[in-house]
């Protein structure tokens, strides 16, 4: 397993009123959201970047706002126009 360090100013984990376990998990989140936000990712790869399985992910999707499911609405298109 890879370890990461991150350094951070004095005051911020008091600021986020987390503890430095609950940063981390929360770090994790966010980076996986937005990894498959951007689609560099997919949900099964988010989900393992938080320990989280595809399911429990899809449901912190929803509980911080986010589309579970990307659509390219041009292939969208494309698909409903070949019927």
């Amino acid at each position: 397993m890879t370890m990461v360090t991150l350094e951070l100013e004095e005051g911020i984990l008091s600021a986020t009123r987390y503890s430095p376990r609950e940063f981390t998990e929360q770090m994790k989140l966010a980076a996986a959201m937005a990894w498959y936000r951007e689609g560099r990712v997919s949900q099964e790869v988010a989900a393992s970047i938080c320990g989280l399985d595809r399911t429990d992910f899809l449901l912190e999707l929803a509980r911080h706002g986010e589309d579970s499911f990307r659509v390219n609405f041009d292939d969208l298109d494309e698909e409903l126009c070949r019927g």
